[in-house]
């Protein structure tokens, strides 16, 4: 098909595209309308736009198809979805039941008279000092990163074997490795 009257080509629907309707991203160009999901067809931004390879997604839907899967990638704070992905390509695999790190917190729990006991100390929890994340009930002084000790919320919080991480360190000690996957834009790191 000719290209009459030149601009440049819309990288989903290949029509040509003039100034005024144009935007651009990773080097291409596109149709203020064709400028979508190519999931669920929302309308995408410089904030919400996330690429892969010539394929573009809004991050909710690139995170689902190609991001880490497992406990701790929610989609946030208090959300819970059952979408497992499957209208992405996703295969889901039941994974193994969940073990708590201190066997011993529910024997605790039943002499202590029905209050929760702590993960972290063991000791009983009651309503005045409760804070619940991971599914269980903590002590707002033992609500804390596993590793560096920071105060934790429900929307800072990462769990992995029964145990809380900040997502600062979920992400250094149980994330992805290698080239690409950085502290930040240009970072180098220096581990002994």
């Amino acid at each position: 098909m000719p290209n009459w009257g030149g601009g440049k080509k819309c990288g989903v629907c290949q029509k040509a595209v003039y100034f005024a309707e144009e935007v651009q991203c990773e080097g291409n160009s596109f149709h203020k309308s064709c400028f979508l999901c190519m999931v669920c067809k929302k309308n995408l931004d410089s904030t919400t736009v996330a690429v892969h390879g010539e394929e573009i997604y809004c991050k909710s839907c690139y995170g689902k198809k190609y991001g880490p899967k497992g406990y701790g990638y929610g989609m946030g704070a208090g959300t819970l979805s059952t979408d497992k992905g499957e209208s992405l390509g996703i295969k889901y695999e039941e994974g193994q039941p969940h073990r708590p790190t201190n066997p011993n917190a529910a024997r605790m729990a039943q002499k202590v008279g029905g209050s929760d006991g702590c993960p972290r100390c063991g000791q009983a929890v009651y309503a005045a000092e409760k804070v619940i994340g991971a599914g269980k009930s903590w002590h707002k002084s033992c609500f804390r990163c596993a590793k560096c000790g920071k105060s934790l919320e429900s929307t800072t919080l990462a769990d992995k074997d029964g145990e809380i991480y900040c997502k600062g360190c979920y992400a250094k000690n149980f994330g992805p490795k290698g080239f690409g996957f950085g502290q930040g834009a240009g970072a180098l790191i220096h581990s002994q």
